[in-house]
């Protein structure tokens, strides 16, 4: 048995209030400037390359549904000593010496985790949200699959087993059942797709949208599990714009003798800020729950996975099982960000995504454009182009060129597949993070209609219609770049650093 040492009990630090009347002597400033000077006496062109990011996305209108700001607290958190140390294995049990300090990061991380979400158990080891679903995937097949076979047996682990029954139990592994959502009406791809290793492990099939409203059918989830039998049932989404009733879906799965497992990789921010509650917070509900820690969430690039204690002790199992050694330093930033979450601006933080992800829902809709579902509930809306005679990947390119850049996704039964797609998929905790409210919004909806409105397809070589290649009309770029530099100059990003 793997031993959990519980995280230290700690009072919340108060953040600093933040001036910019002189941003050049914040210790923000001091110490990004400090570091980048270092890095340029190393390799000039990496800390050229670093100041030219920050420069580009201070001047982008970001609209990525998955991408946020991290605050400097973070994004400091994350270079430092702890990125020396290999620390595998878990708190108070590491398979290297001299990782106490490794434990404390990994226990406090763990400890705000599991009070901001309300979780019995918390894993915060994951490098990314893939990482997060597989370590959810074989906590599960361990739980269900692999311990019935040790007892069966009547051994302890599985270098116990005779080769005949380790065979048996290999094949048994790989024959085991996923249902989630498809791709087209929101899903992942790691939710058991074929391009995906998921897809390598499971049988799995898929439950859509109802094609009149593009809503989730609940009944036809029941049916299709009640068809499939899966072992595992995934709820969660990164392109659907409404909420999910988690309760309905723990019902499901429990009727056909599956473990449900929400992956919240995009909205763990909105249940953090305890705008998804109740039926529509998974923790509750769910037995095993994945997410990322940036996204909404405004944390570092990571995982993280939230379970019970029937499964806690597979989880912990997520390194040497699929993990390689963690990342202290990152788990370091993810304490810090989770301590972010847990005061109470991050809540005023969550609701104003969700408000903002309306308004920018309801001025696309007053300027004629088509929303996949008529709206949204959370924090991303999912433009349908095709009425403005664009593929995704067109409409993506001209609103790029015009500075604001956002990602061409599928919609449901999309006929330009899911390479060209006739969708783009919008988000607001970025510019959230940014300051923007409900009536910078309402201009983003307009910048985004004025590019589209003005953009035709264009053609390939051969004369023949492209799905790639598209004409902005003259001067549309600049006006509208122009009107995002107005707009983003009200809302500076990273106000307290100035680089020089």
């Amino acid at each position: 048995m793997w031993s959990r040492a519980p995280g230290p009990s700690r009072r919340l630090p108060r953040r600093p209030e933040v001036t910019t009347d002189n941003p050049s002597r914040t210790p923000e400033s001091t110490a990004f400037r400090t570091a980048i000077d270092v890095v340029r006496g190393v390799e000039p062109r990496i800390a050229d390359a670093i100041g030219a990011e920050i420069e580009d996305q201070r001047a982008s209108l970001k609209l990525i549904a998955s991408e946020n700001y991290a605050s400097p607290a973070v994004l400091l958190a994350m270079g430092n000593w702890f990125s020396d140390k290999y620390a595998e294995g878990t708190i108070g049990r590491r398979f290297y010496a001299g990782c106490r300090n490794v434990d404390t990061v990994e226990a406090i991380a763990a400890e705000h985790a599991r009070e901001l979400f309300g979780a019995q158990h918390a894993y915060v080891q994951p490098h990314s949200g893939i990482d997060a679903n597989l370590v959810a995937f074989w906590a599960v097949l361990a739980q269900r699959v692999e311990l019935p076979a040790l007892e069966r047996a009547g051994v302890r682990q599985v270098n116990d087993l005779s080769e005949e029954d380790w065979e048996r139990l290999r094949k048994a592994l790989g024959d085991q059942r996923m249902l989630g959502m498809s791709l087209d009406a929101g899903g992942h791809l790691t939710h058991g797709f074929r391009p995906n290793i998921s897809g390598k492990m499971f049988h799995q099939r898929s439950y859509g949208t109802d094609p009149e409203t593009g809503l989730l059918d609940y009944d036809a989830v029941r049916a299709a599990a009640r068809e499939f039998r899966p072992l595992i049932l995934i709820a969660g989404y990164s392109a659907y714009p409404r909420r999910v009733n988690f309760r309905i879906m723990r019902e499901i799965a429990d009727e056909v003798g599956a473990t449900l497992m929400v992956d919240m990789a995009h909205f763990a921010g909105l249940v953090a800020g305890k705008v998804l509650t109740g039926d529509f917070d998974p923790v509750p509900h769910a037995q095993i729950v994945t997410t990322t820690t940036h996204k909404s969430l405004r944390g570092p690039r990571g995982g993280m996975v939230l379970c019970d204690d029937s499964l806690a002790d597979q989880v912990d199992r997520g390194c040497p099982m699929v993990l390689g050694g963690p990342l202290p330093h990152v788990m370091a930033a993810k304490a810090v960000a989770l301590a972010e979450a847990r005061q109470p601006a991050f809540q005023d933080y969550a609701q104003r995504v969700v408000d903002n992800a309306q308004s920018l829902a309801d001025g696309l809709t007053r300027r004629g454009a088509r929303l996949v579902t008529g709206g949204t509930d959370n924090h991303l809306v999912l433009l349908d182009v095709s009425g403005y005679g664009l593929t995704g990947r067109q409409a993506e390119g001209a609103l790029l060129d015009a500075g604001i850049v956002t990602n061409r996704n599928a919609i449901p039964r999309d006929p330009n597949g899911a390479w060209y797609t006739s969708g783009i998929r919008l988000g607001t905790p970025a510019l959230t993070t940014r300051g923007l409210t409900a009536d910078g919004f309402d201009e983003v909806a307009e910048l985004i209609d004025t590019v589209l409105s003005r953009t035709t397809p264009g053609t390939a070589k051969s004369g023949k219609p492209s799905k790639a290649t598209y004409v902005l009309a003259e001067g549309v770029a600049k006006e509208v770049a122009d009107r995002s530099a107005d707009l983003l100059a009200k809302h500076p990003l990273y106000p307290q650093v100035d680089l020089g």
